[in-house]
């Protein structure tokens, strides 16, 4: 289930960070983004809000093992595409 970005503007400012925080380290571990300081974090937190307004960026609840995550909308359009098949 894709989280609307309304709801994700209700959210408390630390928590839609530590969730942004989340899939840019996860990001390091696969080589899609590499700045790991401060100044380099914080433009790239501002970039993720961003992506995510725009739609880029989507997060997703699964509602089977009750986590939540920010995939990029590209990705999830290729999963439900090649699940249909």
């Amino acid at each position: 289930m894709l989280v609307p970005y309304d709801a994700l503007q209700q959210l408390p400012d630390e928590t839609l960070e530590s969730l942004i925080k989340e899939y840019l380290f996860s990001q390091v571990e696969d080589g899609s983004f590499s700045g790991t300081d401060d100044e380099t974090l914080k433009l790239a937190i501002v970039k993720c809000k961003q992506a995510l307004k725009q739609g880029v960026l989507v997060v997703e609840y699964s509602e089977d093992d009750e986590s939540i995550a920010i995939r990029q909308h590209d990705h999830l359009n290729n999963q439900i595409i090649a699940g249909s098949r």
